[in-house]
C-alpha cells in the first residue's frame, strides 16, 4: 500500500497534466501570419474559357502554434477564384492550426469565360485570414480582357498600339538601382488604363508620348462603366523621377490623382524635363501638372482644367515656361488654379527646403475659374536662391492687381466667356475679351490644329 504522502503527490501531479491539456489552447501563439506575397496576379490574357493554377506560402514565424480561425474566399461562390488550403477546397475554411516556425501552401485557381461577355479589365476578389481576432488579406487578381497588361515591369522600345495597354501597380521605365537611360515611345492612338492608385514612372528616362489630333494617346482609368467616365482619384498618373528630356504632344490625360508628376530632374541635362504641347489633363483629384525640387516643364497649347487642386503646382523650386495654355479652376477645388512657390515646409524633420526659379514663364496663358483669386505666388528670397518671373499678355484672375515689374500686358478679370464649363468646353466667342489680345510666338497653330491670328488670341484656342 502506497504511502498516504506519496499518494497525494501523485494525485497532484495527475490533476496538473489533466489542468495542462484541458487549457493546451492557451500555449497558442498571441501572433499573427506572414505570407510569401501580398497580391496574387494571374498575368495569362484570356481571349476563351481559360485556367490556370498559382500558389502562395502562409508563414508562422513564432515557435508557438497558431490557429487560424477563418479563411474566407470574400467573393465566395460568385468568385471566378477557387482555394485549396492543405487539401481542402472551399470557400471558407476554419480552425487550420500551423505548427510553430511551419508553413502552408496555398493553391488558388482561376476560370473565366471572356467570349462574348464584357468583362472588366482587371478582376478581383481577397482571401482573408483571421487569426487571433486579426483579419489579414491577400489580394487576387486576373485579367478580365485581351489587353497588354504591366505588372510592376520594365518597359523600353514602342508600345504597340493593336490592344489597350493596363497598368496594375506599376509600368516602369528605369527603376533606382535596377534599371535606366530607357526610352519607351507611345504611338497615337494608344489607349491606356490604369487601375487604383497605379502610375507610369519614369527613372532617368526618357518617355515620348507621340499623338495627333483625333488620335490622341489617352490615360484614364480601367473602370469602363458609365457611372466612372467622370470620377477623379481613378490611379495615379505619369510620374517623372530625374527624368532625361520627355515629351508628351497630343494627350488626354483624365480621372486620375496628379496627372504629371515630376520630382526633380537629370542634372546631367540643362533642356526641360519635359515638353508637353497639345494636351488636355482634366479632372485629376489632386494635381493636373505638379512641379517639384527642380523639374523644369516647358508647356504649349494645353488645357488643364477642373482638378481637385491646383491645375499648375509648383513646390520647393523648378523652372516652368507656359505658352498659350489654360490653367482652369471649375472643379471641387479652393485652392488656386496656379500656385507656384520656391520652399517647401517638412514638418517631419523641422526644416524648409529652399529652390530656386530659374524660369518662371506665363504667356498668352488664361488663369481663371470660380474662386476669386485663381493664381497663389509665395516665395522666400534668400542668398544663392534666383527667382525670375515674366508673366506677360495673360487673363489673370486675382482680387488684387499686382504690380510688381513682370506682370506685363495684363488683362485683369477679365471675363473668359467660355462656351460651357460644366462641360469642359473652352471656346469663347470673338467678342470674348481675350480675343486677339496675345502676343506672336512660335506658336502658330492652336490646340485642334486651327491657325493663330496676328495677334493670336490669348489661351490654348483661337477663334478664326
Amino acid at each position: 500500500m502506497l504511502p498516504k504522502r506519496l499518494l497525494l503527490l501523485i494525485l497532484l501531479i495527475s490533476s496538473v497534466i489533466i489542468s495542462s491539456s484541458c487549457k493546451k489552447k492557451n500555449f497558442l501563439s498571441k501572433k499573427n501570419l506572414s505570407f510569401s506575397i501580398d497580391t496574387l496576379v494571374f498575368d495569362t490574357v484570356f481571349t476563351s474559357i481559360g485556367s490556370t493554377t498559382k500558389q502562395f506560402k502562409i508563414y508562422n514565424k513564432e515557435n508557438k502554434t497558431v490557429n487560424i480561425s477563418d479563411i474566407e474566399l470574400m467573393g465566395g461562390d460568385a468568385s471566378p477564384f477557387r482555394m485549396n488550403v492543405d487539401g481542402i477546397m472551399s470557400t471558407k475554411i476554419q480552425d487550420i492550426e500551423l505548427e510553430g516556425k511551419d508553413s502552408l501552401f496555398v493553391f488558388v485557381e482561376v476560370t473565366l469565360a471572356v467570349s462574348g461577355q464584357n468583362l472588366p479589365l482587371i478582376i478581383e476578389d481577397s482571401i482573408r485570414f483571421r487569426t487571433n481576432g486579426v483579419d489579414q488579406y491577400v489580394q487576387l487578381a486576373v485579367w478580365g480582357q485581351d489587353a497588354y497588361f504591366h505588372y510592376k515591369d520594365l518597359n523600353e522600345g514602342i508600345w504597340p498600339t493593336d490592344k489597350p495597354h493596363v497598368i496594375y501597380g506599376f509600368a516602369a521605365i528605369g527603376y533606382p538601382k535596377i534599371d535606366s537611360l530607357k526610352t519607351l515611345e507611345i504611338q497615337a492612338g494608344t489607349q491606356i488604363h490604369l487601375h487604383k492608385n497605379a502610375l507610369l514612372y519614369v527613372y532617368k528616362s526618357t518617355l515620348n508620348i507621340q499623338g495627333t489630333i483625333g488620335n490622341e494617346v489617352v490615360f484614364q482609368g480601367d473602370r469602363l462603366e458609365q457611372d466612372y467616365q467622370n470620377v477623379s482619384g481613378q490611379y495615379y498618373g505619369i510620374y517623372f523621377e530625374k527624368a532625361r528630356p520627355s515629351t508628351i504632344n497630343y494627350a488626354i490625360i483624365k480621372n486620375g490623382t496628379s496627372g504629371i508628376h515630376l520630382f526633380s530632374r537629370d542634372q546631367a541635362f540643362t533642356d526641360y524635363t519635359l515638353s508637353v504641347t497639345n494636351t488636355i489633363i482634366k479632372n485629376q483629384a489632386r494635381y493636373g501638372i505638379f512641379i517639384y525640387s527642380g523639374a523644369k516643364v516647358k508647356a504649349e497649347n494645353c488645357i488643364i482644367a477642373k482638378n481637385g487642386t491646383h491645375a499648375l503646382l509648383v513646390l520647393e523650386g523648378g523652372d516652368f515656361n507656359f505658352n498659350h495654355c489654360n490653367l482652369l479652376g471649375y472643379g471641387p477645388s479652393t485652392a488656386a488654379a496656379v500656385g507656384i512657390s520656391n520652399f517647401y515646409n517638412d514638418y517631419s524633420s523641422g526644416t524648409t527646403n529652399v529652390g530656386s526659379i530659374n524660369e518662371g514663364v506665363l504667356q498668352n496663358c488664361i488663369i481663371s475659374g470660380t474662386l476669386p483669386t485663381e493664381m497663389a505666388i509665395d516665395t522666400i528670397q534668400m542668398q544663392g536662391v534666383t527667382i525670375n518671373f515674366d508673366f506677360n499678355h495673360c487673363l489673370i484672375q486675382s482680387e488684387e492687381i499686382q504690380t510688381d515689374g513682370f506682370y506685363q500686358n495684363i488683362l485683369w478679370n477679365g471675363n473668359p466667356n467660355f462656351t460651357n464649363t460644366i462641360e469642359l468646353d473652352f471656346s469663347f466667342p470673338s467678342s470674348a475679351i481675350q480675343n486677339e489680345q496675345g502676343i506672336n510666338s512660335t506658336v502658330v497653330s492652336d490646340i485642334f490644329g486651327n491657325s493663330r491670328n496676328n495677334p493670336p488670341d490669348v489661351g490654348a484656342i483661337e477663334v478664326n
